[in-house]
């Protein structure tokens, strides 16, 4: 199993956004000595619920900032991005970072950062697809032109070619934030492993990974890639001497910070959109994730594997609101959870063409893909 921390560098109510940038960046770093496999950081526009705008940005910063821990985006937006740029920024982040970064993508949703970003309706509903595939390309082939719908240009060459690392070959590894059956076909198509949402129990993300592994069988894809495929799910850890410690630690905090953070969101288009209630959304959490005592998170990681298959957490260790309950929380999740947890042997995550996860807690009932703990995302 290989353990992470999803950071979504939330601004809590009376919090500065500053303050939460720090939380970040002392997440990540907590993460790397506490002994835990990756962080995985979120992008928002225009709102307190995350206020890193580019999680490639950030990401780049925390490679700086770290030297063993795998970095991954959860997720980057495609429709609010040309994704020639996104791919260059990732094969600069993958060379110079050893292999450390691993670039998750995803539909996000249909907000206002559509009308400022020059996207439109149509990048968020139709047009994803074609940006995949285009920033697929160009990870994979050393020139790339475009004549699709949205994006044309002339043949160029890929610089700087991230099969050119000094490592060897790999391309840079990809995963899709996948929250619907066509966002799940689409990632099986082309081979590509997801990052499931921590709106979702068990049994949907073992629905989900069934899914994944029939159409990808289909497409063709080997079955022992199909098999080893390395999905990620997202969900909320928090480690305290007994449940009911844990779970006042979360419903204290994080309600406030979900009414805050995903009131704030505009449509594009003026469409209805309905939200649950923070307080009952944050039991949710509580009931599916590892919210308690040591055993109880390290049972409830091994449970979801069993049932799912999935082998691979980001788990957002930031609930409480607080900087010094946050580095806590991550150290124990390192010291005394993870040892309870049947460990992979070390090695890097696989390419994105050997099958490998916002984000963010998106308690939206209309469906999109826009990261790790987006059920549909704000």
């Amino acid at each position: 199993m290989h353990i992470g921390t999803f950071v979504p560098a939330g601004q809590f109510p009376g919090q500065g956004q500053g303050e939460a940038l720090h939380r970040a960046l002392r997440s990540a770093e907590a993460a790397e000595r506490a002994g835990l496999d990756s962080v995985w950081v979120a992008e928002h526009h225009f709102v307190p619920y995350g206020v890193c705008p580019s999680a490639i940005t950030l990401a780049a910063l925390l490679l700086g900032r770290t030297r063993r821990i795998r970095v991954g985006t959860a997720v980057s937006v495609l429709p609010t991005v040309h994704p020639v740029a996104l791919g260059e920024q990732t094969a600069l982040l993958h060379l110079v970072s050893g292999g450390r970064f691993t670039l998750g993508v995803g539909r996000g949703g249909p907000w206002v950062d559509l009308e400022v970003f020059g996207g439109g309706v149509e990048a968020y509903e139709r047009g994803f697809p074609e940006s995949l595939d285009l920033l697929l390309r160009w990870l994979r082939e050393p020139r790339v032109g475009a004549d699709g719908e949205r994006y044309h240009f002339r043949e160029v060459p890929v610089v700087p070619r991230p099969d050119q690392g000094l490592g060897g070959p790999e391309a840079p590894p990809v995963l899709i934030a996948c929250t619907s059956p066509a966002s799940v076909r689409l990632a099986a198509a082309r081979g590509l492993p997801m990052l499931l949402g921590m709106h979702c129990g068990d049994e949907e993300k073992a629905d989900m990974v069934a899914l994944w592994r029939r159409e990808a069988l289909a497409a063709g894809a080997d079955p022992e890639a199909v098999a080893a495929a390395g999905h990620v799910s997202a969900g909320v850890a928090q480690v305290a001497d007994t449940r009911e410690e844990a779970v006042e630690t979360l419903t204290k905090a994080m309600p406030g910070w979900l009414r805050q953070g995903l009131e704030a969101h505009t449509t594009v288009d003026g469409r209805a959109r309905s939200m649950r209630d923070p307080l009952a959304y944050t039991e949710m959490l509580c009931s599916l994730h590892p919210v308690g005592p040591p055993r109880l998170c390290a049972d409830r990681l091994a449970a979801t594997a069993e049932r799912t298959g999935i082998g691979r957490f980001a788990l957002l260790a930031e609930g409480s609101g607080d900087l010094a309950a946050t580095e806590l929380n991550i150290w124990r999740l390192g010291s005394e959870v993870l040892p309870l947890l049947p460990r992979a042997a070390a090695a890097p995550a696989p390419s994105d063409t050997t099958p490998d996860t916002t984000p963010e807690i998106a308690p939206e009932t209309t469906p999109d893909d826009e990261g790790a703990g987006t059920g549909a995302a704000p």
